[in-house]
């Protein structure tokens, strides 16, 4: 008894790591951590991010235990789309602000001061964005827990099954982490400008080219292997 459980710790927190790594997570969230110049801020990102995925993965956890008709289960399938389509926004709004088309900055002006077009940004904005699109990826994480909680586990309690999804959480919060140091951190110590412009638009084209992939109809991509069931 005591083995299965461990069993089920370490294999949620296995795949919870590996789905961090799922490619749609990865362009998107790139987009957003490239330009934090703080570790520490890419870390607390990387969290934001993480919460918003854990919140709608325990919701339609929820709904795939009470709920088990097939016609569900193929609605929750589409929603890659809805992935698609924030990819293209945040692709799209990287590109702009990139080329000076949009801007962030902190700044009061006077009413009539609208010669160009610009974005305020609030203090938090980066992690009320990170947190929106977890909770869009969450969304989509659908299949991957019910294989794994009902399929592959047999739990068939829903607070088992909402444990499961806690330990997948942390997995997924300790591979986004790793992610985001990971990319923070070479552009931080060595970045020039021409170097994050650079990493900053080819984030956001491979946005665009990913969502452009899901259009077609293509599965997602994983980076990471296959863990074996």
């Amino acid at each position: 008894m005591a083995l299965d459980a461990l069993f089920f710790v370490v294999l949620a927190l296995a795949l919870g790591f590996k789905h961090s790594y799922d490619a749609d997570h990865l362009v998107a969230v790139s987009n957003l951590l490239t330009r934090s110049r703080d570790l520490r801020k890419t870390s607390l990102m990387s969290l934001s991010w993480a919460a918003g995925h854990m919140i709608t993965a325990s919701l339609i956890t929820i709904v795939l235990f009470t709920f088990r008709e097939t016609l569900l289960r193929d609605f929750l399938a589409h929603v890659e789309l809805l992935v698609a389509v924030m990819l293209v926004v945040i692709g799209v709004l990287g590109l702009l602000l990139e080329f000076g088309i949009l801007h962030g900055h902190f700044h009061r002006h006077k009413a009539e001061d609208l010669e160009h077009p610009h974005v305020h940004l609030a203090r938090l904005t980066e992690h009320r964005a990170m947190f929106g699109i977890g909770v869009v990826h969450g969304l989509a994480s659908n299949d991957e827990l019910l294989v794994l909680f009902v399929a592959s586990l047999s739990v068939t309690s829903l607070l088992g099954l909402l444990g499961g999804v806690g330990v997948f959480s942390v997995g997924v919060v300790l591979g986004m982490i790793l992610f985001g140091l990971g990319v923070s951190y070479p552009i931080t110590r060595w970045g020039s400008v021409r170097v994050r412009r650079a990493v900053n638009v080819t984030a956001a084209l491979l946005s665009l080219a990913y969502a452009a992939y899901l259009f077609l109809g293509f599965e997602g991509l994983n980076l990471l292997p296959i863990v074996p069931g």
